[in-house]
């Protein structure tokens, strides 16, 4: 594994911090880092609400690197419950593939870190409607 993952799980890692905001709203179960084809890690936790009001890790992520004057994305790495494995949901992917259309498919996405598990969000996102 390369020290770039290393240090995206590390930036993920810091704001990993599940925990209630009100009785309706929880926030940090899940966190997700995002690199920047400029090389900059964004970091991003997941708030739930009771009327689905919430947002993933990895979009918080994403619009973090957007309200700091970045679009593109080079990788994307999680951690979900339980330092466990998976992909991004299709809301996701779905901003991803929006966000660069006609590159998207090479954005390398961390899917099971303990085992340095890594795909092409193109091979996630086959035959998407965009293309």
């Amino acid at each position: 594994m390369d020290q770039i993952w290393k240090d995206m799980y590390d930036a993920a890692k810091k704001v990993l911090n599940g925990r209630s905001i009100s009785d309706y709203v929880t926030a940090g179960e899940v966190s997700a880092a995002v690199r920047s084809k400029s090389g900059k890690i964004y970091v991003g936790v997941c708030i739930d609400t009771c009327s689905t009001l919430g947002i993933c890790a990895e979009r918080n992520a994403i619009f973090n690197m957007i309200t700091n004057g970045e679009s593109e994305i080079d990788r994307v790495l999680c951690i979900p419950p339980n330092e466990g494995k998976g992909a991004p949901c299709g809301a996701c992917r779905e901003l991803m593939v929006q966000l660069m259309p006609g590159r998207y498919k090479d954005i390398e996405i961390m899917l099971d870190y303990a085992r340095d598990r890594v795909m092409k969000l193109g091979d996630l996102t086959p035959e998407w409607w965009i293309d």
